[in-house]
């Protein structure tokens, strides 16, 4: 069986999990958690960022490697045009996609990180209690002065949630003038699960997909999640959920695919 290894508030991890449910593929989630979970994760693939997907004894890191491994190894249910314009168009913007929902979606996550509760509510699900508290307790100065560390400066945060809109300007005018439904044509590609998948940062689903606390769900990001000038973006996600999305269901045997068992997790010593 597939096995992803991954955050379960991570956008890219939810950018494969689209993909996997899109092709109706059976996989078993394993939730790294920060530290000794991710020294085990470097010894699998060397490197020990999420998402990984291991396949057997083949071990595939990064998500767009692994959605051209997945529509190369497991045909059914193209994610990939065939067609020359649509493909190139599916993945340029997939590229696009990345370096801007996904970096800029991050960055104005971390701003948002300031609110105690909401660091604690993202953490993966099976974080120690110890280490639950430590994060909660660090008060909002160090984390100021640790976004600055990290180039979180007010005007790199200014200038990411300004791309943001851009970017999701642009996508309310590609669903417009679109009568197919989707970015590039009348099926989901690439693409559209991708832009879908990394707008989890933004606003979380409101439904059964994610093994987190209810009162995240359907929650998002002031100024996006809640934009009227984004509803035809947010309603077209939602659509694409519901129609292909899997729901989270805990004590799952696996037998059917294109479902999931709970998070094995990668516990921290």
């Amino acid at each position: 069986m597939l096995e992803l290894y991954q955050f379960e508030l991570s956008h890219f991890s939810e950018k494969v999990r689209l993909i996997l449910d899109y092709k109706g593929l059976a996989y078993r989630k394993i939730e790294v958690v920060p530290g000794m979970g991710q020294l085990e994760l470097f010894r699998l693939s060397g490197q020990k960022q999420v998402p990984v997907l291991k396949d057997g004894n083949t071990v595939i890191a990064d998500s767009t490697a692994i959605a051209l491994y997945l529509d190369k190894t497991y045909p059914d249910r193209p994610i990939i045009p065939t067609n020359p314009q649509q493909k190139a168009n599916c993945l340029l913007l997939e590229q696009w996609a990345d370096n801007s929902i996904g970096i800029k979606g991050r960055t104005i996550l971390l701003e948002s990180l300031k609110s105690s509760n909401l660091r604690t509510s993202i953490l993966p699900v099976g974080t120690p209690d110890i280490l639950r508290n430590l994060v909660s307790s660090i008060p909002r100065e160090a984390i100021d002065v640790l976004g600055l560390g990290l180039g979180l400066t007010p005007d790199a945060v200014r200038a990411a949630k300004a791309e943001m809109h851009r970017s999701l300007e642009s996508i309310c005018l590609l669903l417009s003038q679109n009568s197919g439904g989707y970015l590039t044509g009348d099926t989901p590609t690439l693409a559209d699960l991708t832009v879908a998948g990394l707008s989890l940062l933004l606003k979380i689903p409101d439904g059964p997909y994610l093994n987190i606390a209810e009162n995240l769900k359907g929650k998002g990001v002031p100024g996006f999640a809640d934009n009227p000038d984004y509803d035809l973006f947010f309603t077209w996600r939602d659509k694409l959920y519901a129609d292909f999305r899997k729901p989270h269901k805990p004590d799952m045997n696996n037998n059917n695919p294109g479902t999931a068992t709970a998070p094995t997790i990668i516990a921290i010593d």
